[in-house]
């Protein structure tokens, strides 16, 4: 029961990485059966297939802070 084709093609139609790619549990013979673009992109409407929401990080909003306070010979702040 591997659907790794199916999360892949599903990916790079979403425009999202593999790990953001929700499935259905209840859909997963309707998955697995899915072959084509044409097939996921169906899937996909019907919302058998979601895109996840992005993970936040403080990382992202420490470093942006610090693009703000950088001036001259000041390093990159560390992250």
């Amino acid at each position: 029961m591997s659907l790794k084709s199916q999360r892949r093609l599903a990916a790079e139609l979403l425009k999202i990485g593999e790990g953001r790619v929700w499935i259905d549990p209840e859909h997963m013979v309707n998955v697995e059966v899915a072959i084509t673009r044409e097939e996921i992109r169906k899937l996909i409407h019907e919302g058998i297939i979601k895109s996840l929401p992005l993970k936040g990080c403080a990382c992202f909003a420490r470093k942006e802070k610090e693009r703000v306070r950088q001036g001259t010979g000041r390093k990159e702040g560390v992250c």
